[in-house]
Formats: structure tokens, sequence, C-alpha cells
């Protein structure tokens, strides 16, 4: 989406109760960092005090209860079921950590930039990316693992890692400034190839989680330093108080709680683009340091958002869900409840947000028995779920329909 201009800008504060006369008042004197200080969007809105206290695992900030915890003390999986319209609660968006989750102090915390490709190295504060353009993105995050727990219930071959089911994404309406902005005032140089991003988790691999970003990605408009979700400041499970956003790529290159970035002439080799977030299988030869093909842009997929597995009465029942793809807008849904032998086209109501994902809908005529129902999704490019996806140990990026079991029970649902 573009820049926030004075009508999206205005719609924004409205939304947030700001008067007419108020919204004219701050932008006259400090603009869109003012309005959106005035919307809640400031470090002082989640000062200590104002911090809900951690669950009893120590883990998160959030109530972990409307989510489904993973055995490894650092994921909650979204309960798609519970999203009822296109945007992702913030209580119910999922979280992946590689560390307990951080409590930083905004006007404490500052952003490095420096590297061989860049002529003047910074130091940012909270401030100075809040002074910086906004943009306003609807956008979903994945987890590259989502859905790798598929690999094992469709395939029957499991692959290593947190056994994600369907609820490794969530959807929402992201604030912050480019990061091309940031790189621009550095100085960025034309030799510059990569654009390492390094978080303040010194907990997690590497002393601070990082994934490295082709300096094309790194200065695409829509590349973010977001401080902002949902109309919310950033909360602190998702990175407050600066993240970065990368849409259409795997979740974990949208770094938390960013701390540095490294601009390089040369292609940066870390854990995450060597041994992990990498293809390694039969299917995937190596490339250059890595043992196998780094993950970096997502695959289309498309989900039912009900329980897994689902138990429903007998008779109709109105059935949603979302699909996305990274290479353009979801332009066809279908629905199969005979093993993919026939195909329906579900609805697809209202536009589709750049970035985010689509929401579905189809009726069905549920009868007594076990039932998987199944879902694929075409996008605007022309690119659709396969089949089947080759095995690769981590378990990403995988996609193809997948058998919704559900058990209907002979209660009738219009009883």
């Amino acid at each position: 989406m573009e820049r926030w201009d004075d009508q999206s800008l205005w719609d924004f504060a409205k939304g947030r109760g700001i008067s007419r006369r108020r919204f004219l008042w701050l932008t006259a004197s400090g603009g869109a960092a003012a309005i959106l200080a005035a919307c809640g969007i400031t470090e002082t809105s989640q000062a200590p005090g104002n911090v809900p206290a951690k669950s009893a695992g120590g883990a998160w900030f959030k109530d972990p209860s409307p989510l489904i915890a993973h055995d490894d003390g650092k994921s909650l999986e979204a309960r798609l079921e519970n999203t009822r319209g296109l945007v992702t609660a913030n209580s119910n968006f999922f979280v992946r950590n590689n560390s307990t989750s951080l409590d930083l102090d905004a006007a404490a915390w500052r952003l490095s930039v420096e590297g061989d490709a860049v002529a003047n190295p910074l130091e940012l504060t909270y401030d100075d990316i809040l002074r910086l353009p906004s943009r306003v993105l609807m956008c979903y995050l994945e987890c590259a693992g989502n859905h790798r727990a598929m690999f094992d219930l469709v395939q029957g071959r499991a692959a290593s890692g947190t056994q994600w089911m369907t609820g490794g994404i969530s959807n929402g309406e992201w604030v912050g400034c480019s990061l091309r902005d940031v790189l621009t005032r550095a100085g960025i140089r034309d030799n510059a190839v990569s654009v390492l991003l390094v978080g303040l988790d010194t907990e997690s691999p590497e002393n601070g989680f990082r994934r490295a970003l082709p300096v094309e990605k790194a200065m695409h408009p829509d590349t973010l330093l977001a401080y902002g979700l949902n109309g919310e400041p950033l909360p602190r499970d998702h990175g407050f108080p600066v993240r970065a956003l990368v849409p259409g790529w795997v979740g974990s290159s949208s770094i938390k709680w960013l701390g540095r970035i490294v601009v390089s002439s040369q292609q940066q080799w870390t854990r995450n683009n060597t041994d992990s977030y990498v293809l390694i299988g039969d299917d995937y030869p190596p490339e250059g340091e890595a043992s196998g093909q780094p993950v970096g842009t997502q695959n289309i997929k498309s989900v039912l958002a009900v329980p897994w597995p689902a138990v429903l009465p007998a008779g109709l029942h109105r059935l949603h869900g979302f699909a996305h793809s990274p290479h353009g807008p979801i332009v066809q849904v279908e629905w199969s409840n005979d093993g993919g032998a026939s195909w329906r086209d579900a609805e697809l109501p209202g536009p589709q947000p750049q970035y985010s994902w689509a929401r579905f809908s189809f009726t069905w005529d549920a009868e007594p028995g076990d039932h998987l129902l199944m879902t694929r999704a075409t996008d605007g490019a022309g690119n659709n779920q396969p089949d089947s996806v080759p095995f690769n140990e981590k378990g990403y990026l995988f996609n193809q329909p997948l058998p919704h079991p559900i058990r209907v029970t002979a209660e009738d649902a219009g009883a």
C-alpha cells in the first residue's frame, strides 16, 4: 500500500476516537508521528506498569489459553475457527519464539545500522523510527513450518521440529516505516548484496535470532520496520518496540525485537540460511554454504477454519476458511467432500487487501458419518496447490490440499 495520505490518516485516527478538530491540530503540530502517538502507538502505552504478567510458564506476556501451546514452550498456535473476519485479534495471534518474550524499554531501545555497504552508519531511537513516513499494510505472517505435522498425518513421514497443524499463521494490520527509508538514510551503497537483521533475543541461537535478506527485498517499499499491530502498539510477544515485517516471506525473516542491521557487499551466511530454514532432501540440491535450499518466499495454501478433527451435527453448515499466496491475489478456491474426485467453487466475498489472506466460504449439507473435506486455491499468477509435496527433513512449506477430518453426528444442525 502507499504511504499514508491525509485521507487514510484521518480514517485511521477517526476509527480510534480522534475528533476532526484534534486531528487537524495534531497534523499541524507533529504530523503522522503525533497522530499515531495519539492513537496509542507510543512507548508509554506499554510502560512496565501497564504490561500484563507473563504466563505461569514465563514464556509469554499474553494469555496463552485462547491458543494451542506446543511442547517446545515457545510456540502458540492460533485457532483459526476463532477468526471470523479477515483480521486475527492480537489475543489469538500465533507466536513462534526462539526465546522467552523480551520486556524492552522503548525509550532505551536503539537500532544500529552498519556494514561495509553503508556510507553513514546509524544509531536510531524509537522516536527516530516514529518520525519516518508511516505505512500501513494488511498482511499475513506465517511460520515456515506451518502444516509441518501434515508430512506425518498425510504422507506418513514425520519431519523434525514443532508439529504445527494449521494455525502457524495469522493476519493483521501493521503500521511501520519502510526499511528502505532507514537504509537510504544510512547511505546504502550500490554494491550492497545482503541485509542481515539481528534481534535482541540473546537467548536465541547465534546470540540473537537473525536472517539475511537479499538487498532487493530489503529495499522493497513494503518491507517494514513495524511498531503497531491492529491499532495497538506492537505487543511484546510480537517484537515490541520494533520488528521487521517481510511480506510474502516465511515468518523467520520478520525478525522480532530488532536491534541491529548489517548491510554487506557479500552474501551473509548464518545458522538460519545454512542449516535451519533450509529445504533438505533428495529434491533440494545444496546452494552456496547451505545444506539444502534456503527458504525465503512462502507458497500458496488454503485451509478450513474448523478444529482438527471436527465434530458437527448433521444438516446444513456454512463453513469458512482462509487462502493466501505471496504471488498474487487468490482468484479461486474449490472444495471437495469426495477425496478430490470432484470439486466445487467456494465463494470469495469482497476484495482481498494486498498481502492479506482471503476468506472463502461454502455451504455443506452434512450427512452422518466420517468425512474428509478438502480445499485448494489458485492465485492470480496461475499458481495452485500441488497434489503432493516432496519431503524435506525439517518439514517446511507443506501446501498440498489437506484432507480435513470431520465427524458428523446424527443430530440435525437445524434441530
